[in-house]
């Protein structure tokens, strides 16, 4: 397996890194996070238009670039470099996909085009705050009890007569940029308590007017490059994903959930190999006993320690990247090693690694947030060692250590002998 990146997918990194150097750095990004958008919405518009970022993943002719996980798991890993706030994971990398798989031809039509070219922004509303569990990362999907449940909670579903119009009741809290977004989809009940299943519901909120019902909160973050919002809805019109109720949401909420995992990972890993470059050039800088505090022996060996985490957990994402299936494991070791990275990037700043002004702590406040947010990491591997069979005999032992056998088929979607981005 020849474990180099193709030329296209480092011509996609090096346009990528440019344009966040030029319109992203520090100073760009708080204020940014401070704006009603939460992020720079003509950065936005560059990286649609000239990377072309929220269609990277999405088939040709619904005007994407028609790539695969790996080219998107780089975009991700050079986002979380720049800690870029913006609605490329709520958008490209959950909702997107979801569209896609579930969503009838003139559904798919209708929206993802827009999504494609930047003008559309998705998000995905989990009632609950259940995120990783609704992803299939942290837990069984099956039964949708993750969604709420029972004869009240989370998001209910009724639908006026056969074939008549959906409305839901209900909220969704922590809804990763659901303040913002021109379309939410909704994760509720439906058929009643004894028959209740879990769907999804399309609500478009970037008309001239909201959605009567529709109540939308940003709420006060850990992370502040991570907007979340609560999302009411009192008697809201929706529109069902797909064809009918027969769709399986379960199947295409963990499909989406493993290539997500490697892209979160993927972005993890890029904010953690950010954090321990900043530390290592202010170790480099900083006196100590007419020293640089970067020449004693323990602080060499403390980041000797953190570049072979970084490196490693990088290694893991670009595999999950390849191969779905590891997409939980990657992201528990790329969460666990941004938490870390960032602890230990606070210690070497010493008191001038606090306030969110400064290189360490807005790393280390992503490293709070993502764990809280699609975590914790302890779960994450606790549901792959399970899926694996490594408990007994109820999981899909005998097919390795990520329960399923090699695809053969490489990051572009080619045989084995293609490259692989590791």
């Amino acid at each position: 397996m020849d474990a180099a990146f193709t030329a296209e997918q480092d011509e996609i990194r090096r346009t990528v890194r440019e344009l966040l150097a030029r319109h992203s750095g520090p100073d760009d990004v708080r204020k940014a996070v401070d704006t009603q958008d939460g992020y720079d919405a003509e950065l936005w518009r560059r990286l649609s238009e000239d990377a072309g970022l929220p269609g990277l993943a999405l088939p040709k002719e619904y005007g994407g670039a028609g790539r695969g996980p790996v080219e998107l798991a780089v975009v991700c890993e050079e986002t979380g470099r720049a800690l870029l706030p913006s609605p490329l994971l709520a958008t490209a990398v959950l909702a997107a996909p979801l569209i896609l798989a579930l969503g009838t031809k003139a559904q798919r039509a209708a929206l993802l085009p827009p999504v494609a070219a930047g003008g559309l922004t998705a998000a995905l509303a989990v009632p609950g705050g259940s995120l990783p569990t609704a992803l299939g990362l942290t837990g069984d999907l099956t039964g949708g009890s993750w969604a709420g449940g029972g004869r009240a909670g989370g998001v209910q579903a009724r639908q006026a007569g056969d074939g008549g119009a959906w409305r839901l009741y209900g909220e969704a809290v922590q809804v990763l940029d659901g303040h913002r977004a021109g379309l939410l989809l909704v994760a509720a009940h439906a058929g009643g308590f004894p028959r209740s299943r879990t769907l999804l519901f399309l609500v478009r909120t970037d008309g001239p007017q909201p959605p009567a019902g529709l109540v939308r909160t940003r709420q006060p973050s850990l992370d502040r490059t991570r907007p979340l919002a609560r999302i009411q809805l009192r008697d809201t019109e929706a529109e069902l994903l797909g064809a009918d109720a027969t769709v399986d949401v379960t199947a295409a909420l963990a499909v989406a959930g493993r290539t997500a995992a490697a892209a979160l990972a993927a972005e993890a890993v890029g904010a953690a190999a950010t954090a321990l470059e900043r530390t290592v050039a202010h170790v480099g800088e900083r006196e100590r006993f007419s020293r640089a505090a970067g020449s004693f022996q323990a602080a060499k060996h403390r980041l000797a320690d953190l570049y072979v985490r970084v490196r490693s957990a990088r290694s893991a994402a670009y595999y999950a990247a390849w191969d779905q299936e590891a997409g939980g494991l990657a992201l528990a070791q790329a969460l666990e090693v941004l938490r870390v990275t960032t602890a230990e990037a606070v210690q070497l700043h010493g008191g001038t690694g606090l306030g969110w002004e400064r290189d360490a702590q807005p790393y280390s406040e992503r490293a709070a947030a993502d764990e809280l947010l699609l975590g914790p990491v302890h779960r994450l591997r606790d549901h792959a060692a399970e899926q694996a069979g490594l408990f007994g005999p109820e999981g899909r032992g005998g097919a390795g250590p990520t329960g399923q056998g090699q695809s053969g088929q490489g990051p572009a979607g080619q045989g084995p002998a293609e490259r692989v981005a590791v």
